[in-house]
Formats: C-alpha cells, sequence, structure tokens
C-alpha cells in the first residue's frame, strides 16, 4: 500500500491523475426542479449487502460532490478540458467546479481557468464557494495529493451559482481550501497551510474576520464540516512525525468552533478518513480501508458517540468522499469503476432513507 500524505477535501487524496474528459454544457435552470427524475436512473443493489445505488449520468470523472439544499442538485470538482492540467502524469488536478443534477438532467460549469479543488453549497442554493487557483495561475501548479506539493496559489471565492458575480475571500501565497459552510450561513471553516503545518481557520460568510481555530504543531487538520448546531465540526487528521509509515493513520475529530476543545471519536490506529456529518447530528460516514485487505477501501457510518461504525459500501476497489443529503435520504461517494485501485472514479448515489439520519427538528 502507497503511504497517503493528503486524503481531505479538495482532490482525490492518492496519487490521481484523471485524462481530461469533454461535456456538453447545459444553462443554468430557470427554475428549480422538483427531484430526482427516476426515469432517467434505476437505483439497484451492486452488492447484496448494498444499499441500492445508481451512478450519476452524463457526468465524466469526478469526485468530492457535495449536495445542495434542494438535494438534487450538487457540486463537484469534474476533470475539464478548459483546466490547467497536473503537474505531472501521477499528479491529481486538471478539475473544474461544475455544478448537475443527480439524474444527470443538467449540468454547468461554475469556474473556467486554473485548477479547483473543494466546493459548498451556501444555503441559500443560490451561491456558491469554491477553492481555486483561477487568478494565480502563473505560481507552481503543484499536487493537490501531495501536502509537500500542496498549490500555493489556491485561494477561496464565493460566486452566484450561475458562475458570475465572483467575489474572491482570501488573498494570500499559501495553500487554502477544503471549504465548507454553517448550516445557517453565518460562517465558513476551511484548512489554510502556513510552513507545511495544516490548520483550521473560520471566517464570516463575507470573507471578513478570518481566526484560526486550531494551533496543533503536529496534527494536520483538515476536512472540516459543520453539525446541524452551527458550533461543532467534524474533521480528520494525522501526524506529521508518523509521516513516514506506510499507511497514514488518521483520526476523526469533533471540534467546538467557539471554544477550540478537540475531541476525538475515533481512537483505532487506523486510517479514518473524509468525515461528513449526517443531519441528525448524531452520525456521520466516513471511508476506512480494510483491515485484512488495505486496497480496498470502504464507506461506513460512524457514530458521534463512537458506537462501533456501520459498513455502507461492499465493493472491491475504492469507495470515497461520501457525503449526505441535507434531508438525510441520499448519499454521495465516488466509486472507482476501473480495474485498478482508484481508477475509472466516478460519483454515485446510495438511497439511504432507511437509515434513518436525516433532520430531527424536535430534538
Amino acid at each position: 500500500m502507497m503511504k497517503l500524505k493528503y486524503l481531505g477535501l479538495t482532490s482525490v487524496g492518492l496519487v490521481l491523475a484523471l485524462a481530461g474528459c469533454q461535456k456538453n454544457e447545459v444553462s443554468v435552470e430557470d427554475s428549480a426542479s422538483v427531484g430526482t427524475d427516476y426515469s432517467l436512473v434505476t437505483p439497484t443493489k451492486a452488492h447484496e449487502d448494498e444499499l441500492p445505488i445508481w451512478q450519476i449520468p452524463n457526468l465524466p470523472e469526478s469526485a468530492e460532490a457535495y449536495y445542495a439544499p434542494d438535494s438534487y442538485h450538487l457540486i463537484a470538482q469534474m476533470q475539464d478540458p478548459k483546466a490547467v492540467p497536473p503537474s505531472h502524469a501521477r499528479a491529481a488536478g486538471g478539475a473544474l467546479t461544475w455544478i448537475a443534477t443527480d439524474d444527470g438532467k443538467t449540468k454547468w460549469a461554475v469556474n473556467d481557468r486554473g485548477q479547483d479543488g473543494c466546493s459548498y453549497f451556501m444555503p441559500d442554493g443560490e451561491r456558491v464557494v469554491y477553492t481555486s487557483t483561477r487568478d494565480l495561475m502563473d505560481m507552481p501548479v503543484g499536487n493537490w495529493s501531495d501536502d509537500d506539493d500542496y498549490p500555493q496559489g489556491a485561494e477561496l471565492y464565493m460566486a452566484d451559482k450561475d458562475g458570475s458575480n465572483v467575489k474572491r475571500l482570501t488573498n494570500n501565497n499559501v495553500y487554502d481550501a477544503e471549504i465548507s459552510v454553517s448550516p445557517d450561513g453565518s460562517k465558513i471553516v476551511f484548512t489554510r497551510q502556513i510552513d507545511g503545518k495544516l490548520d483550521l481557520w473560520l471566517m464570516d460568510s463575507d470573507g471578513n474576520n478570518q481566526r484560526q481555530i486550531s494551533f496543533t504543531d503536529d496534527w494536520q487538520e483538515g476536512a472540516p464540516f459543520f453539525l446541524s448546531d452551527n458550533r461543532t465540526i467534524t474533521m480528520r487528521a494525522w501526524k506529521r512525525s508518523e509521516s513516514g509509515e506506510r499507511m497514514t493513520k488518521m483520526t476523526v475529530f469533533t471540534v467546538d468552533t467557539d471554544t477550540g476543545e478537540i475531541t476525538p471519536i475515533t481512537n483505532d490506529q487506523w486510517m479514518n478518513w473524509a468525515p461528513f456529518p449526517t443531519p441528525d447530528g448524531k452520525h456521520y460516514v466516513f471511508v476506512r480501508p480494510l483491515k485484512e485487505n488495505p486496497r480496498n477501501w470502504e464507506v461506513f457510518l460512524g457514530s458521534i458517540d463512537g458506537a462501533e461504525p456501520v459498513r455502507l459500501t461492499f465493493n472491491d476497489s475504492f469507495d470515497g468522499f461520501p457525503s449526505v443529503s441535507p434531508d438525510g435520504t441520499k448519499m454521495l461517494f465516488t466509486r472507482s469503476t476501473g480495474e485498478r485501485f482508484m481508477s475509472d472514479l466516478y460519483t454515485f448515489v446510495m438511497d439511504i432513507s432507511s437509515l434513518n439520519v436525516g433532520p430531527k427538528p424536535n430534538e
């Protein structure tokens, strides 16, 4: 198993180089569609132990997708010939931010230049935030999967969902990425790298009042997402002092953004990667390689209280980047469909309505 230095929310956290793929550009819809058109997609069981899934049609290779507030549209980084190509054949990159529907009915580009990392919807569903090198393309291209070579021209942006009215939120020559938004829309959390160290930062939704909220010399924090309380986030981190090990051990934590208190919720000394909290505030989905076969990465449902996780995917290669719809009924994830580990990566949807992890308004 190759050593993984970075597994976060900007690009595939392995050595990944996806070929550019042409897309049919579609105009932004004038009005929101009501929901998934099941005449275009058919949820089926790829494995007897899995819940029903479908691959989103009409999308190129892509990873790290997140639902809009309508639990129908999604935002993701998709391989795009307009993007700056990866720095070398085995580097991650070459993607730009697109919005699509989970039935593949429509899609459109949000950004048209540079290289993009992670992205997220604002709660109004009309604006988005994303990471891009669009204004600093003269800087070294870097590699989104190597924390020793992260794109230092990666900045954070806000735009309307059609890509217009772009506003730059950060302005520096360091890596700013792994961005997400609090459910009430008041806060944006992200990861910043300074002198090789990754820490979590918080800012107001207009980009003001940027402040660091984690201060650890050894731990490399990232992948922050808010729980429903608008205060607590989940994240994953690994130790720089253990970076030479064959398998990068990662721990899932909760962080109180008001006090800075960090609490571990996994303690198994294994790789626990890409946590994303569910709308009920009690669970999270995440990725874990199987201990009996570390080249088989699966998605699990964990509990904030530390209870034993439940396996959700059953695939012989790579499943990763899980995220749950705001209504708690669907999970986006990336699946390798090729013959090699992490080859031919596409975005899938799993029907998780039976898990009962949706919002609990009366609690």
